[in-house]
Order: structure tokens, then sequence, then C-alpha cells
């Protein structure tokens, strides 16, 4: 394995443990020449580090590289490193000595950034360091420096100054000051994001061994506040982004900013003067300071009078903390307070995250002076990083030598991808900035004569254009509308380019910006594109939907190569001249090849197949599914396509089908020796196999004689395989078997399974030959069969969210509403729109953006004005009553949904909605941030928003998110072993996956974070609670910060994380977490959701741990109600919720209430279960134990009568339960149960494992469908074997089958 280090705890100091920034103080990203400093991977150690490690010797290959995802590795096939790490002694100056870990294949510049991240080292930026008086080189690896060794001694030497390096000097102090405010988070700058876990943990997760274990001499304080109680109706915005204790600013400086003196004249440039600051201490003293090549000196200057004469105290120093320490006592306290706290905070609440999060809620911040900030904006830095000042970058080059790289081996595949990420998270920043910088007005367009809607713009190298039908480019596809959804269409096309991945087609980097509501997309410009007329330049498919249309011979090569994987049918379509031209993609895709030599395919808008439900075709009629349901209907724009997804899917179902069909017909072969294929001939189905695969879709589908079934499937895949390898032993008849199965699912071939869809069936304007007509007519049919299968098997699957329907349409009507407002009124008109959307108040007026100021003169209107510079007021005039009457209108119209309200009120009573959800969501949609305050929305004498509550507007980003394809083969590899039971093994395989996923995206991804929290998962049931709460803390800081505060999967990490603190001993921790994971609910869902049932259930649980009986119950009993409604009454999920209720009535003596509850649960469970099956026995046992209990309460009692209080009463016992009954429940309800097995049981569970794993290499059935149920292989400790089940029904499987859904 990839060598770790010790696991880092919460608080770890810097020298202990290496902490990343990239440019020191956590903040900013890693440039793409020196890739990052010290990553923080699952070992801790670092991605270059790792990097390195891999690339050090010729490393194993994993195996998987071609392999399908799922196929298994071996733990032989992990990576073995065998470099490991030294120490070496660093001498700094002004400090005591230190020891630092540090690895062979570091480079030097790693050790900089650590020493720049340290506590008391982070001061300084401009330093080399020298071993044995000779400097090293910033980008040479450590195990290339001579000498370099255990106990080695590093000198640190400070070097002359530069502007650019005294600049990076002062940004790297500022960035130090600022780095405890939240401010860069809530505006959504920089990569930094929220992270609130630490105020719910107060630090108890690192000291879980040092906790004593006693648990019942900590008093607990257990009371929820009254927001979170079952059926509290009140639903505060505030405590979702609690105030940080940290956040209350040190304040180490009042002002740190560029002097108006700068730049030094000549003659102070040859005094050596490089840059002139002007500092407010906290003692509110005003000082000069000037930036020298040898190091920071106080000069005589004042606002007002220029003197770069040094000032006394006469103090030169190399670092600006150190001179700011000897003139400010406050600075030199707070400082040092300030930075032990720094290196306190875990490191994923400081790291940047790959792409930008924008939270929509933020509270009252003061705004204060950030010369950083200032300069970033005035110079209005473009895409390139400050340190490379003055050369923006050519994206479209970058992103395609990244694409070039080599990909042979897993080092090279690593390095390229890590590359192409890099760089597609750097061109989506630049994409998004520049795409404000449109609609704000600050960029000039290339056409400025044109009408702004037509305007396009390139702002450094990206070209922007807007979401409008130029031209009437869209006119046969719905004009406007059309054009708004192309870009988005456009974009999922690249994706699905990029992920094939084919050597020698190229992509444009694409993203697609909502800002303000327009939609603009950003793209990288092809070399040479802007010199030549488009006509000239598309080698390959249509510039106008299919009249004209060429082909090339290179682009139907490349082509062909994505054609399988993205079942694309190459066809023929007709030119203008009638002549036959062969496509391997839709028409609009355009082929052409840049002054750089490379084959582009761009537009690829109709990279899959129509969904016919909303497009009708004169003369077609839909199968008869979609006819009754109502369609086709007519949509606004006739560019819906099927997701790939849905395309993945109907091809995954017709597999099933044609191996069912194969099947049967090679078995009624065996057994009657006739040939009935006749009604297979004739192209449909036999009506045997009709009605089963309509009647049984899915994985289950046609489980017929299990052993006679899965017998004849494995024939069946056997002989396909043959036919497929142009064999020519295979008898006639078994030929026409496939044959008949290929024709009657469709495929395109006779000899094996192969589904394609043609994109240009049913395109206005594009013509087939005569020679093509009947396989247009298959095609054709195939299109019907996908939509009909959508309907059929896909949608039922779908709960259709009301909330979500209003927000959708409110969404936009509100995207056209923006477009009329102008910047200075804004917040009125953002603030008025969410007035009448969500405010009871009946007349809300906006205020129009005169009232603040008056001017003296019109402005004359302009015809170019930028795109977001409308002047109108008819926004203004905008009344609840007709917002939502056209909220209802789209609805109909959009949605074909009658939504049955006039009102929000009406709305929030009729659906059982929340006003505060509908918020978020609409927030969530178009960017709007809105202050953190408790808002009124139901009051009738004031309106819920001010203009001041509107803090911000956010572009709403979708770009391409690039994958790391090893590391998912090793996570999925790791699943499978784990499902099988192999527990070690699969743990072993996701941790190699964490780490080549680190290599990849950094420290902090969404695919990360999966990782962690199965890793957490495995580690909890292996018994490691340590190991499993350090990983799922990190998961929920990584979920917290890449995708959001209140994000559902965020709260899934909460109770995750509850239940392993509940295992440590942290009762206190774990019911907070648990409370905060029940607010989140709250807010995002409401009361009324199936999931809100398993949160009250643990929340009720670890409240009986702590003897809290009646609050127990309150949470116990809204689980088992929220349980009956969603599962019915007679699920085996709520009696195992009535067995919850009746133990809490038990420990509090309330018997007939316990009977009660535990009969309910009993009769379920005989009811569906039957009287022999070890649940029914163990409820049986519990009702006879709770009915003598009971009858000896009632002696008791009656003793108590008779005798009074002479009675002679033997105690009663009323137990306390024991934590560990109740960790079992809580394992139980959160799929996690442990079956004690006996020693004769294992070897019976291994002969049978080994016996299915040979018939399963005998079968050699890929398809997981097809594939038996398989018995976990025995976890290596010999005392236990694990099931993870996803619910608590599947009990009744016995430890069939293990199932880990993290």
């Amino acid at each position: 394995m990839v060598i770790k280090t010790d696991e880092l705890p919460a608080a770890a100091p810097a020298d202990s443990a290496r902490e990343h920034g990239s440019q020191a103080g956590g903040k900013g990203r890693p440039n793409a020449a020196d890739l990052p400093s010290v990553m923080l991977l699952n070992g801790d150690c670092s991605e270059n580090l790792k990097k390195e490690e891999r690339t050090s010797e010729p490393p194993r290959e994993n195996g998987l590289d071609e392999g399908e995802p799922g196929d298994e590795t071996t733990g032989q096939e992990v990576i073995v490193i065998q470099d490991t790490g030294f120490s070496v002694k660093i001498l700094a100056p002004g400090i005591e000595p230190f020891s630092l870990q540090v690895s062979p294949q570091e480079m030097v510049q790693e050790i900089h950034q650590v020493l720049m991240d340290r506590e008391d080292t982070c001061h300084r930026t401009c330093f080399s360091l020298h071993l044995d008086g000779n400097m090293l080189d910033h980008f040479s690896e450590l195990r290339s420096v001579e000498g370099l060794q255990e106990g080695s001694v590093l000198r640190v030497v400070e070097e002359p100054y530069t502007v650019r390096e005294a600049r990076i000097h002062v940004r790297h102090v500022r960035d130090l000051l600022k780095s405890l405010d939240p401010s860069d988070a809530f505006n959504g700058v920089d990569c930094n994001s929220l992270s609130f876990l630490s105020v719910f943990t107060d630090g108890d997760l690192g000291d879980s061994g040092k906790r004593k274990k006693g648990l019942e001499m900590d008093p607990i304080d257990c009371t929820p506040p009254e927001y979170i109680l079952p059926g509290s109706r009140e639903r505060p915005l505030c405590p979702l982004q609690p105030q940080n204790r940290d956040w209350k600013p040190l304040q180490c400086l009042k002002v740190l900013t560029m002097s108006g003196w700068n730049p030094p004249p000549g003659n102070r440039k040859m005094h050596g003067d490089l840059m002139y600051l002007f500092v407010i201490t906290a003692e509110d003293r005003q000082v000069s300071i000037t930036a020298s090549t040898r190091g920071f000196y106080l000069n005589q200057s004042t606002a007002y009078h220029f003197n770069p004469k040094p000032a006394s105290p006469r103090f030169l120093s190399h670092s600006l903390v150190e001179l700011l320490n000897q003139i400010s006592p406050t600075f030199k306290k707070n400082f040092a307070v300030l930075q032990k706290k720094r290196v306190q905070r875990h490191p994923f609440e400081r790291i940047a995250t790959p792409f930008q999060v924008y939270s929509w809620t933020a509270p009252q911040a003061e705004h204060a002076m950030d010369c950083v900030r200032a300069e970033d904006a005035y110079t209005s830095r473009l895409g390139y990083e400050e340190h490379i000042p003055g050369q923006t970058r050519d994206w479209n080059e970058e992103l395609q030598t990244t694409r070039e790289l080599p990909r042979k081996n897993l080092p090279e595949r690593l390095l390229r991808e890590r590359a192409i990420f890099k760089v597609h998270s750097d061109f989506t920043a630049a994409a998004t900035r520049g795409a404000m910088a449109v609609i704000d007005g600050n960029v000039m367009a290339i056409n400025p004569s044109e009408e702004t809607k037509m305007q396009m713009f390139i702002w450094n190298n990206i070209f922007f254009s807007l979401g409008f039908d130029v031209r009437d480019h869209y006119k046969d596809f719905g004009g406007d509308v059309a054009a708004y959804v192309a870009p988005t269409n456009d974009l999922n096309g690249v994706r699905t380019y990029n992920a094939v991945d084919v050597e020698g087609l190229y992509t444009l980097g694409t993203v697609v910006v909502d800002y303000r509501g327009y939609r603009v997309t950003a793209q990288s410009i092809i070399p040479g594109i802007l010199e030549r007329d488009q006509e000239q330049s598309v080698i390959y498919g249509s510039i106008d939907f299919g009249k004209t249309v060429v082909s090339h011979p290179r682009y139907l090569e490349l082509l062909e190569r994505t054609s399988r994987p993205l079942k694309i049918l190459r066809h023929r379509v007709l030119n203008d001249r009638d002549e036959e031209v062969e496509l391997c993609s839709s028409v609009e895709c355009k082929g052409i090849i840049g002054n750089d030599g490379r084959h582009y395919i761009l537009d690829l808008l109709r990279t899959f197949p129509p969904d016919l439900n909303f497009l009708p075709v004169p003369g077609e009629e839909l199968p008869e599914e979609c006819s009754r349901a109502g369609f086709p209907r007519t949509h606004r724009h006739k560019l819906c396509c099927l997701r790939q997804e849905l395309v993945d899917a109907f091809v995954e179902h017709r597999y099933l089908l044609f191996m069912k069909l194969a099947a049967l017909q090679l078995m009624q072969q065996k057994a009657s020796k006739v040939e009935t294929t006749t009604s297979l001939e004739n192209g449909g189905l036999p009506s045997s196999a009709e009605t089963k695969s309509e009647d049984s879709i899915g994985p289950e589908a046609g489980c017929e004689e299990e052993g006679s079934s899965v017998s004849g499937l494995a024939k069946v895949k056997e002989l396909a395989e043959t036919i497929a390898s142009d064999d020519g032993t295979v008898d006639p008849r078994s030929r026409e078997v496939i044959r008949n199965a290929c024709k009657a699912v469709g495929s395109i071939s006779s000899t094996a399974f192969d589904i394609r869809f043609n994109p240009d069936i049913f395109s206005p304007g594009v013509r087939f030959p005569e020679s093509c007509q009947d396989e247009v007519r298959d095609q054709k049919q195939l299109l019907k069969d996908a939509a009909a299968f959508l309907l059929s098997c896909q949608i039922p699957g779908l709960k259709i969210g009301i909330g979500e329907l209003i927000t959708r349409s409110a969404k936009h009507i509100f995207k056209t509403y923006l477009q009329g407002v102008e910047l200075s009124g804004l917040s009125a008109a953002i603030s008025h729109f969410l007035n009448c959307f969500l405010s009871s108040y009946p007349n809300p007026v906006a205020h129009l953006p005169a009232d603040e100021l008056l001017s003296k003169k019109r402005n004359k209107r302009r015809k170019n004005r930028p795109p977001g510079a409308a002047d109108n007021t008819a926004w203004a005039v905008m009344t609840p009553q007709e917002l939502w009457k056209n909220i209802c209108h789209e609805a109909k119209n959009y949605f074909d949904f009658t939504l049955e309200c006039d009102s929000v009120d009406q709305a929030v009573e009729t659906y059982g909605l929340q006003k505060i959800t509908l918020l978020r969501e609409i927030s969530l949609k178009t960017g709007i941030q809105i202050l953190l305050k408790e808002y009124s929305f139901d009051s009738r004498h004031k309106p819920a928003f001010t203009e001041e509550d509107v803090l911000n507007i956010f572009p709403v980003v979708k770009h391409v998110n690039p994958k790391a394809s090893d590391a998912f083969h090793f996570f999925q590899s790791g699943q499978a072993k784990v499902q099988q039971g192999f527990l070690k093994e699969g743990c072993e395989l996701i941790n190699e996956a964490l780490n080549l996923f680190n290599n990849v995206y950094g420290a902090m991804h969404v695919e990360i974070c999966a990782c962690l929290r199965l890793l957490a998962r495995l580690h909890y049931i292996m018994g490691d609670y340590a190991e499993a709460l350090s990983n799922q803390q990190k998961a929920v800081l990584m979920s917290e910060r890449v995708m959001g505060i209140e994000h559902p999967n965020t709260i899934q990490e909460y109770m995750h994380l509850a239940l392993y603190c509940f295992a440590s001993s942290q009762l206190s921790t774990a019911l907070s977490l648990l409370y905060r994971a029940r607010y989140l609910m709250l807010l995002v869902f409401g009361e009324d959701h199936p999931e809100m049932a398993l949160l009250d259930n643990n929340i009720g649980l670890v409240l009986h741990g702590v003897m809290e009986y009646d609050l127990s119950l309150r949470f116990l009993e809204n689980a088992l109600a929220v349980t009956t409604k969603y599962h019915g009454p007679k699920a085996l999920k709520v009696a195992l919720s009535h067995h919850l209720v009746a133990r809490v009535y038990e420990s509090k003596a309330e018997f007939r209430s316990a009977l009660q509850h535990e009969k309910e649960g009993y009769t379920i469970y005989k009811t569906q279960l039957g009287e022999d099956h070890e649940k029914t026995k163990e409820s049986s046992e519990y009702l006879k134990c709770l009915t003598q209990q009971a009858v000896a309460l009632q002696r008791t009692m009656n003793e108590i009568y008779r005798n009074g209080s002479s009675a002679n009463i033997p105690p009663l016992k009323f137990t306390a339960p024991s934590m560990t009954s109740v960790l079992e429940q809580l394992n139980v309800i959160n799929g996690i149960l442990f079956i004690p097995l006996s020693q004769k049981d294992l070897e019976n569970l291994k002969a049978e494992v080994a016996r299915r794993h040979q018939l399963q290499e005998a079968n050699r059935n890929r398809d997981k469908a097809e594939e038996q149920p398989m018995a976990p292989e025995p976890e290596p400790e010999p005392e236990r074997a694990v099931e993870d089940m996803g619910s608590p029904q599947t009990a009744k499987e016995g430890p069939s089958s293990l199932n880990l859904q993290g």
C-alpha cells in the first residue's frame, strides 16, 4: 500500500502533521506549473509525494485499466511502495531547531510550503534552504539532493526581495490575518466554503481515546431546542449558520493597504525601494512602511507628504510580521493567538475546494479594508494566477495538451487525469468570472454595433455568447426557448464525448453560466476559427440543421470509435443536392480542423436520441402506454432528448429481454426439438415472453426455476460469444435462436446484441435515402419503444415533488423578470419578487431605485447597453396574484401539472409545503443570497423582505466534471469485495482508491467524500471505532465544504457520524449531531419525509440510552407514524418501530402500552414471516417477558392496596437499558447487523462460498442481473460474519447477502 503516516488528529500541531496550503494560510489553489504543496491524503502524506511514489519504480499494473469497472482485483495487485520517509533538522532564524519528517519523492518546494504554514515559521516567504552551505533547487526532488539523509541539517536562509516576492509576502501576511475570517466563504470567492461541524463536536472527536469510559458519571444535557421537536411548527433560519466563536475577529491591525505613493520614483528604486504600504495599528498609530530588497522598515511619509527616509525606531526586518510585532503590542499578542487557532483547525476546514460553492444565506458582515482584494478588483485579474502577471492563459491549448499526455500505465494516467482536472477547474473559475463581467457590462463586445442579444464577447481567451436565437438559427426548433436549452444539451454532449476519451478527437472547454436572468455559454477558442467563415471551416456535419451536409473520412473514423459506447448508429442522410452523405453523429455536430491540426467537434446538442413524448410528428403513432398517458405533448421547443442514464437503462432492459428470449427458445428446442419460432420471425415477441418482459422488469425479471434459468442464460451467453467470434462450429438452429432474439429486441446486428440509435430520426429538415427506409423504420420503432419504456418503467420509480414544480416554474418566470432590471434596481426587484412569491402580505409595493438619489438630467437611452443594463420598470408592477397565476400557468404549460392554488398560503395549505423550503429552493436555483435572519412570511401587515435583505446574486454554473478512472475502478472493486464479505480486502482496495482520488483531485472532492464514508463504515464494522470516527469526520467536513452545509448528503453524513460517536461513548456529541441533522432535515424537507423516520429512531434510541424516556417516546412515536404512512401498517419496518416504542414503555414500567405495541409488532411478523421465523419467536419471547413483569407489578400494587404501607414488597427491578443493547438496535435500524457464527457454521459457509465461486467461474456470467446471489466470504476474524442490510426487513434472508450501502 502507499505509505501512511500517522492519522492526523483534529488539532495537530504543524510540525507533527503536514497541512496543505497552496499559498500558505490555506487559501488559494496551486498553479498548474508547480503542482500543489502538501495535499492531505488518507494517510495525510502529500499529493506530489504520492505521484512520485508511483513513478519511482515501475509499478505493477492494477489489472483494471482495460477491464470492466466491476472487475475484481486481488490484494496482490495493489501497488506496493518501498520508499520510506526520514527526518531532517530545520534551522530557522529566531526559533529553536526542529525536526521534520520528509519523503525522498517530495520536492524542495514542499518543505517551503510546510514552513510557510507552520505556526512559528509562517511569516516567512522569501527564503531558500541550504545543506552544508549549498542552496537547494526549489524544484528538485529530495532523493536527488546529494548528501541529504536521516538527521541532515537544513538551514533557512533569508533571500533578498524582488517586487514579485514582496507582493507574495504581503498577500501571504494578509491571508494569515484573514485565516479564520469566513467572509470569503460567504462571498463565494477563492474557492472558500463554509463548514460548521466543529461547532457541534466541540473538539471532542479527536479525544475519544482519552475520555473516561464511565458514562454514568457525566451528566448530559439532552434537551433539544424547541424548534426541532416533533410537531413543532417553527422553522427558524438563524441556526442554519451558527456563530462560530473563532469568527469573532481578533483584530491585529485596523488597516493594511498599498500606499498612494506607489510605485517608488526612480531615485528610490536605486536605493532598493520596491513598494510602500500604509498601516493603521490597533492602537490607532498610522505608519508608512517601505518594502525594500533587504526587508521592511518604517519611513517618514504621511498621507500627504512623501519622505522615504527611515523613521525611528530604525528597525529593518526581513518579515513584515516581525516589524509589526515591534511597533504594535496588540498585533504581537493577537497574531500569536490567531496562528495558534489557525493550526488547530482541521485542515479540511481550510483547503480550497476544486469548484466554488455558494451560500444562499449570510449574516450581516462588516465590509473591511483589504488591499489584496482591492488590487485584484482594480487590476481585473483575468484567469491567470497572480504569480504570473501579464500572461493570459491559452485555455484551448492547455485543455487539449493535457488530453494528449501519455496514458499507457497507471503513473502516466494519474499525471494526465490530474492535469486535466486542474486545468478544468481553473477554466471553470475563469469562465464564471468572465460571464459575470459580460452581463455586468464590463467587457466590450466583438460586434458592438449589433443588437444586445446578438453580441458576442472574447475575454481572457474565452469566447462568450448569450442564450438567444441569433439570426433565426433555431427558428424550426422553438426560437429563443430552444437557444436557451441548447447550451446545456451541448454541455451534456461534451461531457459524454470527454468521458469516452477517444485519442485524436477534441472537444471545446465548455461552461454554461446562468447569471441575472441571462444564460452565457463560455467556450475555449479553436485556433484560427475567428479568421475564417464558418462555411469554410466546417468539413463534417451541417451548419443549417441538415440542408447542406458534408462528411470527412478522418472524422468518420474517429467518431466510429465513439459509436458503440455512445450507442450512436452510423447512418446516411441526403444533402441539398440529393447526394448520400455518411455520418456517425447527428447532423448538427460540426467537425472543424483547427490551425493546430487537431480535429474538433462542436455543437453536440443532439448527441442523445429525441424524447418522442414531447415531439409530436404528423403521421406517427406512439405506443399505447404513451397515448394512454396523453402523449405526445407539444413542448415549447423541439430539443427534448433522452438522458444518457435513460438510454443506458433501456439498453440494459433490452439485453435482459434478449437473454431471456434466447434462453426460452433454447430450452424449448431442447424440450420439444420442434421449431417454434414463427412468431419471432414476424418481428413480434412470443406472447409468453412479452407478458413476462412487461410484468417483470428489473433485475428480478423472470426468475423462473432458478437452476434451469441460470444454466439456460449461461448457455445463451456462451453461444452469443461463440457466434460473435465467428466460429463455424455453431449449428444453424442455434444461430437462428440468436438471430430471432436480436431481431425481436431491435439489435442492429443479427449475430450479437447491439443496440444503437440514429440521432437524426425525427429531426426537422433531415432526409434519408430510399435505400435506408427499412433501417429508418426500425430506428423509429426503437425510439418509440424507448419513449414507452421511459413512461412505463422509469417514471413510476420517481416521486413528483410539488415544491420542485412550483420553484422551477417560479425560476422560469424570474429569469425573464430579471432581464428587465437595471443594476441599481436589482436588490429592490429581487426582494419584490420574493414578497410576491412567499409573503402573505397582500399588496407589496416595489421601491424604485430613484428613491435614493435624484439625478439633475436624464441620461439618453443607448441602443447598445450591456445585456444586464435594461432600464424598464415593468417588474415593479407585479402583484402576488399575478405571479401565482403565472406560476400555475407555467406548471400546466411546461410540466402539464395542474396546481390547485392561487396564492402562497393556499399552496402551503393544500400541498403541505413550507415557505422556508421554497425560499431555499428558489435561492439555490437562481443564485440569490439573502440575509440570515428570521423572516415573518405570514405577517399580513408588512412584507417579509426588504431591499436590505438581498445581499448578492451569484452565478449558477454548469460544467464538465473530469473523472479519475483508475481510482473509480479500485473503488468499485472494493465495493464488490465488501459485498461478498471480504472486508479486509475491500478495505485495502478502497484505501488505494482514496489515494488515487487524492492524487487526481487533490484533497477535496465529492468522490473522496464517498470513499471516506465507506471506509468509516468498514472500520466501524471491523470494530475500529477511532478510525471510523476519524474518516467519518473528514467525510462530514468535506460534504459541508463541497456540497453545501444543508445538502441531503451532508445530513446523512451527520447521521453516520452520530452513530460512531455513540459507539465511542461520546453521547452528548452524538445527540448534538443528530439534533443538527434533524434541524437541517426540517429546513430542507419538513417533517413529512420517509427519511425522517430513520433520523427520529436514531434520536429516540440515544435518548432511551441516556434514560430520557419521555423525550425518547416523542421521537420514536413520530418515527412510527411516518414509517406507517410511507410503508403501510403491515410493513416489517413498522414492526421494528413498534418494538422500539415498546422497549421505552417497558423502561417506564408502563407495561400495558408496551404490551400493546409489541403485540402489533408480533402480529406483523407472524403474518409476514410465519410462526417459525426467528423474528416472530423473539417477539413472542419478549411478549412473555413483558406479561410476567406486568403481572409482578400488579401483584405488588394489590399488596400495597391490601396491607397499606406495612406491606412486604420485594424490590421491583426496572433496569435502564444497557449501552450495548441500544447500540445493537442502532446498528439494526441503520442497516448493520452482526451475526455470531459457530466454527461449524463458518466451515459450511466457506464451503458454500467455494462451491458458488466455482459455479460462477464455470458460467462466466458477467451480467449482474443474471448472477446468483452470492454468500459472503466470512470475515477473517472467526467470531463473526457481518451483514449490512439495506433495511431491517431483509433480516428474513439470513446471512445470504451482504450489501454495504454507505
